[in-house]
């Protein structure tokens, strides 16, 4: 039973349906029409407000990066770093190979 007062009707709120390429049981479809309205009355709601003069925002809060100044520190010493690794080959890393070929 459609609600008349709704500006979607069944057939509406099943083509929406489809177009998801979601199926919906009959059974369900007065529920989302009356979610779907709903929704819709919200964005009308935001639609409506005035934003003349605002600037485009990419997040609600005032952020700013902590950077720290670029300075140069001595390197860890190797050791300590073959000392971490997996897998080490003398003194370098030792990492799958990536590219064809042979191994060796």
């Amino acid at each position: 039973m459609s609600d008349a007062n709704a500006p979607l009707s069944l057939d509406e709120v099943r083509h929406v349906a489809t177009l998801a390429r979601l199926a919906i049981h009959e059974d369900r479809l007065p529920q989302l029409q009356r979610e779907l309205v709903a929704i819709l009355g919200h964005i009308a709601q935001l639609q409506s407000i005035d934003t003349a003069g605002l600037e485009p925002m990419a997040h609600p809060l005032t952020l700013s990066n902590r950077l720290a100044d670029d300075i140069p520190e001595s390197a860890m010493p190797i050791a300590d770093l073959l000392r971490n690794a997996p897998a080490t080959e003398g003194d370098f890393l030792a990492v799958p190979k990536v590219l064809g070929g042979e191994s060796s």
